[in-house]
Formats: C-alpha cells, sequence, structure tokens
C-alpha cells in the first residue's frame, strides 16, 4: 500500500488519484496526468488497489474488488497524505466513481472524476449516480464527448445535484482521447482536462 507522488516545489493542494478497472496506476494515461497536474502546482498521490498489483504479480487481469472493500482501502491509503494540504481525491472512471463514494463517507475538499462512469456502456437505464445526493463535497467531472459511459447528449440531459459540475473534453472518449479526424491529439485533450481539474481546485480553495 504505497503511493507514487508527483510533487511541485510549492503545491497549493494534493490529489489522491485513483485509476480505473482495467489499468493501474502505471497506464498512460494516469502517469501522464498526474505529471501535468503536478506542473500545475497540485501534488498527485497514484496507488494500485489491491486487485490491480496482483494482476501486475500474476501477470493476468483479475476482476476488481466490491465496492466495499474499494472504498475501505482508498480510505486506507489517506493515511499517507500529507497533513498541512488540502485533500481532493478523485480518479479515472471506476476510480473515480469510488473516489465519489467515499466522500459520502469522509470529508475532503472535493472529488475530481475523469470519464464518469455514468452508465456501463449501451445500459442507459443502470445509472450509477443515486449517491450524488449524499456527497459531503463538491464533484466535479471532466466527461469525453464521445464517452461510451456517458456521451454528451446523455449526461447533459440528466438532472444533476448542484454540487456536482461536468465540463467536456472536445471529441474525447472514455479515455479523453480524441478521433484522428479531429485535428486534436490525446497529449492536447489531456493537458486541457489537466488544466480545468487544477483551475477547480484553485476555485474550490479560493471559495
Amino acid at each position: 500500500m504505497t503511493i507514487q507522488w508527483f510533487k511541485h516545489p510549492e503545491p497549493c493542494a494534493q490529489f489522491i488519484f485513483a485509476h480505473g478497472a482495467g489499468a493501474g496506476k502505471e497506464s498512460e494515461f494516469m502517469q501522464a496526468m498526474a505529471a501535468k497536474l503536478a506542473h500545475l502546482g497540485i501534488n498527485v498521490g497514484l496507488f494500485n488497489f489491491e486487485y490491480m498489483d496482483k494482476a501486475i504479480a500474476l501477470g493476468r487481469k483479475q476482476p476488481p474488488q466490491k465496492a466495499d472493500k474499494l472504498i475501505a482501502y482508498f480510505n486506507d491509503i489517506l493515511c499517507q497524505t500529507e497533513p498541512d494540504l488540502p485533500l481532493f481525491i478523485g480518479g479515472k472512471s471506476m476510480g473515480g466513481r469510488i473516489a465519489s463514494l467515499l466522500a459520502c463517507e469522509r470529508h475532503v475538499k472535493g472529488v475530481i472524476a475523469f470519464g464518469y462512469p455514468f452508465h456501463p456502456p449501451g445500459k442507459h437505464d443502470k445509472l450509477r449516480t443515486a449517491h450524488f445526493s449524499e456527497l459531503l463535497a463538491p464533484l466535479f467531472v471532466i466527461q469525453g464527448e464521445r464517452d461510451t459511459f456517458g456521451d454528451r447528449e446523455f449526461v447533459s440531459a440528466l438532472s444533476l445535484p448542484k454540487t456536482v459540475t461536468v465540463d467536456w473534453i472536445n471529441n474525447g472518449d472514455h479515455s479523453l482521447v480524441p478521433t484522428k479526424r479531429s485535428g486534436l491529439t490525446p497529449d492536447q485533450n489531456w493537458q486541457h482536462a489537466a488544466s480545468l481539474a487544477a483551475a477547480h481546485i484553485n476555485e474550490v480553495l479560493n471559495g
């Protein structure tokens, strides 16, 4: 249970950043986003859930544990945070959902989700938003317009609590990656997402 830190010499906050269901903290998205956020003045901590470490050790995929175990593990990880820095939590996809569930039980400054899984692909009736009304902190979602777990048309039609805001990444998929035809690059979209997250953190800190 160790955190990989990406640090800024004069951070304004810390962000504990959980991975998605299928790829751990070593993935290109997680490493790139952590580095970009650290460059923008936020200390970022990455970690792997237990099932992901097991998958790496065995050399084969493992299914995620149930939500209650993931929430408890995430909560334990927070024991390694820096006591003097404002604490934000979040994640990519599943990691963002688990962070939001944890924020219904524990006070943090805010939650940031990259590619929130509003519903499983093709199953719009199976919403994962029931707990949003119980959040103890604001939830900021950075979502790709083409995300199959919740695209712009579907999410924009939802009635979400005022504590939940969504910003959009042009032409982005579930990992915020654009199509080649768009003329955008993954790095451009990821940089934009990092800038949105950093701006949100500063807005929360400045009241």
